[in-house]
């Protein structure tokens, strides 16, 4: 007993450090290989082309042709294709013999009434499209929800916008109506809150039941780290709750979203930070300025972008470019730290830097994407 539970053990760690690992996607002379969150090479520099990992799997290119690699870099599907997508639920778009066809991590072909146009696994769930209707496929190749749509959005955590008609609503991932089509326009779906427009009135869905804003002609989606999300009245921009009531009077030409308790806000040229009662905690002062990370730092922008602590405190120097990140997974990501790391760009080179502002391994690359867990 004492031997199968130390085997047991063993084989635990072993999987948790697989597919518990995060690895980037960079280029280096040409070439494009993977590292680890410690800097170091988890796969080497070889491939002519790759992406980022999506699960277990990232595709890669030899010889002008696309395969699949795993976690250690060993062909897990050789490359043959044409062009490929990213694996999502266990299935990848793969293109050859002037064919698109979906196809497991074993390379066998799912069989689906798919016969025009193809989209991409996302969440268990893929569009499927007839005449001019939209529908979704499950990974048994079997239809979840007929083609009744005109327009399904791409799903965020779980859920989707459609349009039926004129109208949009929310669906989830097995076709359930959330929040019914009977909204001109509609935010991404929130447990925190929803925003809608009926007619020329915005507001908020609360309990099923549409409140308007007063006098909101505009209102961003809710983040899921607060119940305040900004909403413009009159050109200027304040914050509204999640029941549709102004808690900071629109007095902004531009705001971003709370996180940690604090938000950018900007008056003219120049961005500070306020918190969730409207005072101002960070001067303003910068010429742009980002939501703050879970680590209490903040992008901020003078000449070049640095990153303040939210008493306002430059603690990483401002000599960085910074882009929005983004990911195929889980659509647009937040500028700045991520898990303790910062992508960012330095005389004309990308690499990360930790909290300390040091590079990752001493290193910058021709190019360097997020980090994706294995999983």
């Amino acid at each position: 007993m004492k031997h199968t539970g130390f085997l047991f053990l063993l084989l635990t760690l072993a999987f948790s450090s697989l597919y518990g690992q995060e690895l980037a996607l960079v280029r280096e002379n040409n070439l494009f290989g993977y590292i680890n969150t410690s800097g170091e090479y988890a796969i080497p520099l070889q491939f002519e082309k790759a992406e980022s990992f999506s699960g277990q799997y990232a595709a890669a290119m030899k010889d002008k042709k696309w395969g699949f690699i795993n976690s250690s870099g060993e062909w897990a599907i050789p490359p043959q294709y044409d062009r490929v997508k990213h694996f999502n639920s266990g299935y990848a778009l793969v293109y050859s013999d002037k064919n698109w066809k979906y196809i497991d991590a074993s390379g066998k072909v799912l069989k689906t009434p798919v016969s025009d146009k193809y989209y991409d696994f996302n969440d268990g769930v893929a569009f499927f499209r007839s005449g001019n209707l939209v529908g979704l496929l499950g990974t048994d190749g079997k239809l979840v929800v007929q083609p009744k749509y005109g327009i399904i959005r791409p799903f965020e955590n779980g859920y989707a916008r459609v349009k039926k008609g004129e109208l949009w609503g929310i669906i989830d991932k097995k076709g359930k109506v959330i929040v019914p089509p009977e909204y001109d326009e509609i935010g991404n779906y929130s447990a925190t809150g929803t925003w809608a427009r009926k007619q020329d009135r915005f507001g908020v869905i609360t309990n099923g039941t549409f409140v308007p804003v007063e006098g909101a002609d505009k209102i961003w989606d809710f983040n899921k780290d607060s119940d305040l999300t900004y909403a413009r009245r009159n050109k200027k921009i304040g914050f509204i709750n999640n029941k549709g009531k102004w808690v900071i009077e629109p007095v902004y030409d531009k705001a971003r979203a709370f996180a940690e308790g604090l938000a950018p806000v900007n008056n003219g040229r120049d961005w500070g930070y306020i918190n969730t009662s409207g005072e101002q905690v960070v001067d303003f002062r910068f010429r742009d300025a980002e939501t703050f990370a879970e680590n209490g730092l903040a992008p901020v922008k003078e000449k070049d972008w640095g990153f303040i602590n939210t008493s306002g405190e430059l603690v990483i120097p401002a000599e960085y470019g910074i882009t929005p990140g983004f990911s195929f997974l889980s659509g647009n990501v937040p500028k700045g730290f991520i898990n303790g790391l910062a992508r960012v760009k330095y005389k004309r080179k990308w690499g990360f830097i930790n909290e300390k502002g040091k590079p990752l391994g001493g290193k910058w690359y021709q190019n360097a994407e997020l980090f994706t867990k294995i999983k």
